[in-house]
């Protein structure tokens, strides 16, 4: 477990470092969005390879995590393309050259080194089934694993789609998404994310120890309802009427029937 640990850690420092060496050289902190989802997809293929058992619980996990990061990765590299730097990263730029900080090294520390942190931890169920699994035969705990991530995903899947479809309506400019899986949630690509995760840790749970893993998808799961996924746009979107009113009648996080208002 400890080598698998160094090897990851050693991927996630070499990784996130030469993206932040693009971000430097292009202006633009927000490519480490773009960044996320591939990490966790070099983590998953150095780790395979460097175990080389190749057992069909490794190959299940390293496939799936490969889908859900190129999927992401590229889906957010053609969002973002020629759009420039994101607000949160220009905010922050701002504020650390008004405080006299290096841009690059902060960035390179709170940012991208940070961001590596996050992605070594939720990446432990894999650097588990790598290390763990014995080859032992697949269980029901592995089939209702896919199961579980395969639903996420899809929700992640179209949850993305029709925030894209939406926005590239010029007649919904300025408007927010209200149709769809967005009707009954206001983050469900985020939730999306939570479950296909929560559906890795099943099939990891077989293994032995493999219970430890929970807290992964737990770490995972707060981080986007209480730190960095959820928070940040509703503080942005609350500003408009018209999402407070979607607020009001949506759940937050996990889908359900959107709530009758009063005198509707």
């Amino acid at each position: 477990m400890l080598t698998s640990l160094l090897v990851a850690l050693i991927c996630v420092v070499i990784y996130m470092t030469l993206f932040w060496v693009v971000a430097q050289l292009k202006k633009d902190l927000s490519i480490v969005d773009i960044a996320w989802g591939g990490g966790f997809v070099v983590i998953a293929i150095v780790l395979l390879f460097f175990t080389k058992e190749y057992t069909s619980r490794q190959m299940i996990v390293t496939s799936l995590v490969c889908i859900w990061g190129f999927r992401l990765s590229i889906y957010l590299y053609l969002r973002n393309k020629n759009t420039g730097e994101d607000y949160r990263y220009k905010n922050m730029r701002k504020r650390w050259i008004e405080q006299g900080k290096s841009v690059a090294l902060t960035s390179y520390i709170r940012v991208y080194m940070s961001q590596g942190v996050a992605m070594l931890l939720l990446s432990f169920p894999i650097v588990a089934v790598n290390a763990w699994d014995t080859g032992s035969s697949l269980g029901l705990w592995d089939y209702i694993g896919v199961m579980v991530w395969t639903l996420g995903f899809l929700f992640e899947v179209v949850a993305d789609k029709q925030l894209s479809n939406f926005k590239k309506d010029p007649r919904n400019k300025g408007k927010i998404i209200t149709s769809g899986v967005w009707k009954y949630s206001r983050h469900p690509n985020y939730f999306g994310e939570s479950v296909l995760w929560w559906g890795v840790f099943l099939i990891v749970s077989s293994v032995t120890f493999g219970w430890t893993t929970i807290i992964a998808p737990v770490a995972l799961t707060f981080l986007l309802v209480k730190v960095t996924g959820v928070p940040p746009l509703e503080r942005k979107y609350m500003q408009k009427p018209e999402f407070r009113e979607y607020a009001k009648r949506t759940s937050m996080f996990i889908p359900w029937f959107p709530k009758k208002q009063i005198g509707s």
